[in-house]
């Protein structure tokens, strides 16, 4: 077997002295205030070797001009070769093997969730037999190919099929393209044995919010003979949930017409009436209004209120604001479901603010569980800025 060809590493970034010291305690970020020098003749997704100010390598990742300089790809001082996103695409697929993620139940699920993954800038989601890849770093989009073919040297038959790879742009639509194979959408996946379809040309994110898993299942497991509202439903992932553990109405609501009309396919498709369990395209907050004691169980799973530092305190008024009218409205002995996926709102703001809002509704609330996103988006542990997902269950007197 031939070695694999070696990468072009098109420079080396020295840090200033004493700024080295994040890199090497295996933190993937490097920030633009530690470098002393060596970006002048590098482009944006350049691969990069990292030393310190004593000349020694730390390791070799992605340049972009920005706060954040270069997203660290490996630590230490031999350089990868091209086939490094085999090796970590193996390892990831590894990690969702032993940890239960994919069974003859589910097999939709992320395979790379960057830094978690070692893969600072790259997300990659299965849905089934298609690869939907996401670059959130230029390096990344640059090595699209590469990525392209780890892709089809991992994923085989018959355990793990792959028909199509279709890497979808952030910025725009038409810069979406499959690079290997074709596939129609929506596509019809599983999930816990629940089925559902995914259209990730045109749904947010990559199609299916692949980090409520677990958590849609628990709300399966505790909506037993309930009256349940799923809010910011998307595409009703926790209403089929609910109803395949026998609750006795779903109602679900998103301010997208296009979300709705996939919830009620997606409701028909697992054998329930979307005109029984009714599905209505309308602003949570105007529908939570005038609704005393009519749901049992509340799913609150809005998009993230603040991308940025500079819009947290809206977004703390937003959580505050519906938290406590789900609190006020919810029948005694009633159980929420309340998330943030804000990662500039962390695990403790979020649990004060909801303090906040259980004080302002006037009713006693007890914490059941603490909640965050499942094995298929681990957080490194050198990394913690990649637990963004936090959840509570509360139960309301």
């Amino acid at each position: 077997m031939s070695r694999p060809s070696p990468l072009v590493i098109r420079g080396a970034i020295l840090l200033k002295s004493g700024r080295d010291h994040s890199a090497k305690r295996f933190h993937p970020w490097i920030f633009s205030g530690a470098i002393q020098s060596g970006t002048d003749s590098l482009n944006d997704g350049d691969w990069v070797e990292v030393k310190d100010a004593r000349q020694e390598t730390l390791g070799f990742g992605h340049f972009q001009k920005g706060t954040i300089s270069v997203r660290m790809i490996v630590f230490g001082g031999v350089a990868p070769l091209a086939n490094i996103y085999e090796l970590k695409l193996r390892q990831a697929l590894q990690v969702r093997i032993e940890s239960e993620v994919i069974t003859e139940h589910t097999n939709a699920y992320r395979l790379i969730h960057g830094e978690g993954d070692g893969l600072p800038g790259l997300i990659i989601d299965m849905y089934h037999d298609v690869a939907i890849v996401q670059a959130h770093s230029a390096g990344m989009q640059n090595d699209r190919a590469l990525i392209a073919a780890a892709l089809k040297a991992v994923m085989t038959e018959p355990d793990f099929p792959l028909s199509a790879v279709y890497f979808k742009s952030l910025q725009e639509k038409s810069a979406s393209e499959y690079v290997l194979g074709m596939a129609a959408v929506p596509h019809l996946v599983l999930e816990h044995g629940n089925k559902f379809y995914v259209d990730w040309e045109e749904g947010q994110k990559t199609g299916f919010f692949l980090d409520q898993r677990e958590n849609r299942k628990l709300v399966g497991e505790m909506a037993k003979g309930k009256m349940v509202l799923n809010t910011f439903c998307y595409t009703g992932g926790f209403s089929v949930y609910a109803l395949q553990n026998d609750a006795e109405v779903v109602h679900s609501v998103d301010a997208s017409e296009k979300a709705i009309a996939l919830t009620r396919k997606n409701l028909i498709l697992n054998g329930y009436d979307p005109n029984v369990h009714e599905c209505v395209a309308c602003d949570t907050f105007d529908f939570l209004k005038d609704k005393k004691d009519a749901y049992d169980l509340i799913i609150l799973d809005p998009p993230a209120f603040a991308k940025h530092k500079d819009s947290r305190h809206q977004a703390v008024k937003g959580y505050q604001r519906l938290n406590a009218e789900a609190i006020k409205q919810i029948r005694a002995g009633g159980i929420i479901f309340t998330f943030s996926c804000s990662q500039v709102v962390d695990r403790q703001l979020f649990y004060d603010t909801v303090v906040s809002a259980g004080i302002q509704a006037g009713r006693q609330v007890r914490v059941l569980h603490h909640l965050s996103q499942p094995a298929d988006h681990p957080v490194s542990l050198y990394h913690p800025e990649g637990e963004y997902l936090k959840g509570l269950v509360l139960y309301v007197e």
